[in-house]
């Protein structure tokens, strides 16, 4: 079920009045069903794979914890983590296998029939594998112990508005949670909606807008040159963070109407100073799963320096394969491995463990959005070719600026009307996001007087109302990870 369907309209008020209905001591079930309903909508089929590791985890959890010798820790650790990367593993690698295969048959280099291969990717696994994996992890390290309560653990896992692209939570933060009793509380409700709205208006209004001009560049990439591509570079920028940070806007507001409050994961990332930072604000459930999973185990920073900078290259490069298997998502992560390691080596930590500090002069945010725009391209170019073609005539026939302007202009397509609400829309988002640093923006504004704050209301519902989906909604981007 996505977010942005008419199923989804119907099924949220209908979860949310039951949910207040009926006593406490029902609503895990009734959240639990629920969340299987909701993802069971997009295939039947995926309810068996979200119990299965539902219960491996749980199982080998409450072993891990009885298990009085490390070695049986440590095999029901394996047992439960392999698995599960073993299926990711699969997922992410037969299909593109599979059609190289099949190219080099095509070119008469394997003399066989083409082989074809069905794999129903289930949306959201390697989320909620993910939040499996940490809470398995935690336990071993001691952090938390086993949930003994197998219901409330399956919430845990399947809880329906971080299910299919988080944000990624923590047994420590999301259990006591599930288990405490919530009032109905108006404010959490209020804040809630206006929280989903502002998602709503980044992924309709913005995302999906930007998303038709990218989509028609980018997958026609031989038949562009020039500035076409650096304003399509952009706009992708823009439409991907949008379109994910919107997801988890309305994920956040969504579980605040049932009292759930789920980790921040966007924080203004492009007014990041460096990349450093950047990675600190962009997709945090994520980049601090990797951090705690895969780059601390490597051995983090507490280590030699050049054995510092691989562990970076391998998170980033592990990162990069997460995404997919193609060489242009490993390409876009080991670019960014390669840029921390340049900024580690330029402000290195002190020795009393705090960052290096880098001035914060103005120049450096364009720099970096420039930078991060630049890896961009590997990440959105269908192949390596493509995106070498981009990346080569980014500045073609710029010696002749007019001409270099006027033919980017045609090649964008783009009426007045469309580029200027394209430009009204992201200037709205800029100042959003310049105010979020220093306050909660819908709390504040929710302080204003009545007269300023419900025109501003019904113009996001009105606007976001006539960029909603006719017939099929469209997918957020991060499902296809």
């Amino acid at each position: 079920m996505l977010f942005n369907s008419v199923t989804f309209a119907i099924f949220l008020p209908a979860v949310f009045i039951v949910y207040y209905l009926i006593p406490h001591k029902y609503r895990w079930v009734f959240l639990l069903a629920a969340s299987y309903a909701f993802y069971m909508n997009l295939h039947a089929g995926y309810g068996l794979l979200l119990l299965f590791t539902t219960v491996l985890t749980y199982t080998l959890a409450r072993m891990l914890e009885a298990s009085p010798s490390e070695g049986r820790r440590k095999l029901c650790l394996l047992g439960g983590v392999l698995p599960l990367v073993l299926i990711l593993l699969v997922y992410k690698t037969a299909g593109p296998l599979i059609g190289r295969l099949n190219g080099l048959i095509a070119a008469g280099k394997l003399q066989m029939q083409p082989l074809t291969l069905t794999l129903l990717l289930p949306a959201g696994v390697s989320f909620y594998f993910f939040q499996s994996m940490g809470y398995l992890i935690d336990v071993y390290r001691g952090k938390i112990r086993a949930e003994r309560h197998f219901g409330y653990y399956a919430l845990f896992v399947s809880f329906f508005p971080q299910l299919l692209a988080g944000p990624i939570g923590r047994a420590d933060s999301l259990l006591p949670q599930y288990k405490k009793e919530r009032p109905f509380v108006y404010k959490n409700v209020t804040y809630g909606l206006k929280l989903m709205a502002w998602g709503y208006f980044k992924k309709l209004v913005i995302a999906d807008v930007f998303a038709s001009t990218v989509n028609n560049i980018y997958d026609n990439a031989q038949a562009y040159v020039g500035l076409a591509f650096i304003v399509a570079t952009i706009m992708f920028a823009i439409e991907i963070y949008c379109d994910f940070s919107g997801y988890s806007d309305i994920a956040i507001g969504c579980a605040r109407l049932f009292g759930i409050d789920l980790m921040t994961n966007f924080k203004s990332p492009y007014l990041s100073f460096s990349i450093r930072e950047f990675w600190s604000r962009w997709h945090i459930s994520l980049s601090t799963w990797f951090r705690d999973y895969v780059y601390i185990p490597l051995g983090g920073n507490r280590v030699a320096k050049w054995h510092h900078c691989l562990n970076l290259l391998i998170t980033f490069l592990v990162s990069g394969f997460w995404h997919g298997s193609s060489l242009t998502y490993i390409l876009w992560g080991g670019i960014h491995g390669v840029l921390q390691i340049i900024e580690t080596l330029l402000f290195p930590k002190k020795r009393n463990g705090t960052e290096g500090k880098c001035r914060r002069h103005w120049w450096l945010l364009p720099i970096t959005f420039i930078l991060l725009c630049f890896t961009w391209i590997f990440f959105r170019a269908n192949t390596i070719e493509d995106a070498v073609w981009i990346i080569s005539r980014l500045f073609w026939d710029i010696e002749r600026p007019l001409n270099y302007l006027q033919t980017g202009i045609i090649c964008l397509g783009l009426s007045p009307l469309t580029a200027i609400g394209m430009v009204l829309s992201v200037l709205v988002l800029a100042l959003y996001d310049c105010y979020s640093l220093r306050c909660d923006v819908i709390e504040t504004f929710s302080k204003q007087k009545f007269f300023i704050r419900w025109p501003v209301y019904v113009l996001m519902l009105v606007t976001i109302a006539l960029f909603a989906p006719k017939g099929v909604a469209t997918e957020f981007i991060y499902f296809q990870f």
